[in-house]
Parts: C-alpha cells; sequence; structure tokens
C-alpha cells in the first residue's frame, strides 16, 4: 500500500497542522497499554535508511542525555541480524513501511528483542512483521518528503520522551511555530538563492540532535536540486573537511562554535547560512535565520523547514522540477516502484559556475 501523494510545495503548506495532527496522534497511541512494551525498553536500537536513518539523531541524542543506552544504525547494517547489539527493543523506521533493508532487519532480529514499527503507511509490510507499531496516520506527503519526515521527527521524540519518562512535550505550539519560520526563511533564503544556485556543492554542518537536520538537508539537497551535499558533524569538519570551500553553499545550524565557524567560511567569502537561535547579525556572504529557542527536536522540525524553503527556491532557481527523479532503483522497496508515485525524469542539468 501506498500513502497518497502531495506535491513538495503543498507539503510546505499543510505542514504545521498536520504535525499538530500527528503529535496529538502519537500521544493517544503512546498512553494505550498496547504500547507498555515499548516504554518499557532499556537498551533500545534505532534503525531505518536514508531520510529515516537522519530522522534518528534526535532520539538517540535525548535517550543518551537521559542516561539510557542506545545508538542509531542504518539497517543494511543488521540485514543478517541484530548480533553484536546489546538491545532489548529495535525501533525501525519508514515512512510508507515498505525499505527492503529496514524489512529485513526486522525479518534477523534475534528472538526476545521487541520489535516496534514508526510508519506513516498501515498497513505496510514492515507493520506486518512488527510486535508493536506507532503510526503518523497516513498523513499525505510529497515523494522528497515534507510532512512524512518531520512528522516522523515529532513521534520520534515523543517516543523518546515516554522512554526516559518525560513530563509533558513541547509540540503545543508547532503549527505556529512553523508557519513563522517558514515566513522568515522565505523572505531571508531569497536574497540567496541567485547565488546559491550557482554554487557547484554544499555542506551541511551540525552537533547533537541537528545533525539529523544536516543529513537530511544533504539529501534533499541532492534529490531536489541535483547538487552535491554532505553532511558533517561540527567538530569533525573544523579537522579538516571545512578546507574544500569554494563556490560552495555552507548551511551551518547552531549556538556555539558554529556561529565562529559561519562567521569564519562567510569571512572568506563563502556562501554561509546560519540557522541558529542566538543573536547573530547577517554580513557580506553570512545569511541568518533565527529560531526561537525551543526544545531539541522542536528545533531539528524548525531547521528542517527552513532547509525545505532552501530547495524548493534553489530548485526553481535552477529550473529542476521538484517532483522529477533521475534513477529508479527497484530494489530498495517491497514489491519494487510505484510508478505512480512519482516522474522519473532523466535529464542533465547545466549550472553555469
Amino acid at each position: 500500500m501506498s500513502g497518497s501523494r502531495i506535491t513538495f510545495l503543498e507539503g510546505q503548506a499543510d505542514q504545521g497542522a498536520a504535525l499538530a495532527r500527528i503529535a496529538d496522534r502519537v500521544r493517544t497511541q503512546l498512553a494505550s497499554p498496547e504500547l507498555a512494551g515499548l516504554l518499557a525498553a532499556e537498551r533500545p536500537l534505532f534503525t531505518g535508511i536514508g531520510a529515516s536513518y537522519a530522522a534518528l539523531a534526535v532520539p538517540v541524542q535525548q535517550l543518551r542525555e537521559a542516561g539510557i543506552v542506545t545508538q542509531r544504525v542504518l539497517s543494511s547494517e543488521i540485514e543478517t541480524g541484530t548480533a553484536g547489539f546489546d538491545t532489548d527493543c529495535l525501533i525501525a523506521v519508514s515512512q510508507g513501511g515498505r525499505s527492503s533493508e529496514t524489512i529485513a532487519a526486522f525479518e534477523c532480529a534475534a528472538p526476545g528483542i521487541t520489535r516496534t514499527a514508526l510508519l506513516n503507511v498501515v498497513p505496510s509490510p514492515l507493520g506486518d512483521l512488527a510486535d508493536l507499531t506507532v503510526d503518523l496516520g497516513n498523513e499525505p506527503d510529497s515523494y522528497a518528503s515534507t510532512i512524512g519526515y518531520t512528522g516522523t521527527v515529532v513521534a520520534l521524540d515523543l517516543i523518546a520522551g515516554a522512554v526516559a519518562g518525560r513530563d509533558g512535550d513541547p509540540w503545543g505550539g508547532i503549527a505556529e511555530q512553523t508557519t513563522a519560520v517558514h515566513q522568515q526563511a522565505t523572505a531571508i533564503i531569497a536574497g540567496l538563492r541567485e547565488r546559491g544556485a550557482r554554487c557547484i556543492a554544499s555542506d551541511g554542518v551540525a552537533a547533537g540532535a541537528s545533525r539529523a537536520s544536516a543529513e537530511e538537508g544533504a539529501l534533499l539537497l541532492r534529490e531536489v536540486v541535483r547538487m552535491t551535499a554532505a553532511a558533517s558533524a561540527t567538530r569533525n569538519y573544523l579537522h579538516g573537511e571545512m578546507e574544500s570551500a569554494g563556490n560552495t553553499l555552507h548551511i551551518v545550524h547552531g549556538d556555539g562554535r558554529e556561529i565562529e565557524l559561519a562567521r569564519s567560511l562567510a569571512g572568506a567569502g563563502h556562501l554561509t547560512l546560519l540557522i541558529t537561535a542566538a543573536e547573530v547579525e547577517p554580513a557580506d556572504s553570512l545569511s541568518v535565520v533565527r529560531l526561537p529557542r525551543v526544545a531539541d527536536a522542536v528545533r531539528v522540525v524548525l531547521e528542517t523547514v527552513v532547509l525545505q524553503e532552501l530547495v524548493a527556491q534553489l530548485s526553481d532557481e535552477r529550473n529542476v522540477p521538484i517532483e522529477s527523479f533521475v534513477f529508479a532503483n527497484d530494489d530498495t522497496k517491497q514489491g519494487g516502484l510505484d510508478m505512480s508515485d512519482f516522474e522519473v525524469a532523466a535529464f542533465t542539468q547545466t549550472v553555469q559556475a
């Protein structure tokens, strides 16, 4: 079964209301006695592939800060089983529930491990294998995911909070926050889109939970804009990776060492977008999107809202249709590709440097 498709721009427009719905739905599910086994997890292991793997940086950071042993691993690394991982609960994320690698991970999980699936689309092959399921409610999503991805971040935060025994959650104002950040990002990105579209590559840099944003941003830039992109942890980026800067777009997330990093890059003439909650003034080659001071998971959602607007404007500037994809890999989804989901467009896009 495939979830219903909307365009990327429709996903942006509908996102705030959808996230509020998802938060309500997941709260209700987590309060059910049926999910008691999930909340009792002592050593959760998170797995996913692609954007789902990126989102897992959020609960891993939260649970480690709460003193709970956890990690994230690509589904393809445990297709042959969970031996070597000390876990009592395997939490697998797949928005459509058809990712072949994630299904294989469930099929090979060791006996005694509770298999929990976080999905948008139900029913699904992954959900059929799961002992427990949490779902977003079959929310319509774009092929280059908008609502499906940010909704997954919301759900992962709620799951992590429940496992850690947190009181309450930070999602009460998400609809309004999403709208406000989107409006700000639209205006700021309009000022860099022409130069940004001429860049040959992009680096995303972040620490902690915001590594999810850097990784998702790199994926979106590759999928939507056809721009070579990579994601790095802040401290690792400082240890040599930044030396390749040159006609590159730098997207820096953070309020600490990231600010000096962004200023250094911009000061050397490299186009830089800083996404921060700190009071930082823009400068030559430095654009700044100011976020409210919110919980880490909410921040990741708002960072993603900025990134979605960035790729929407850059794809328009480069004349790349958002809904077109070049490669159709029929071994990544159980049952093969549903060609009605998207238009496969093979083309060459030339960008003048």
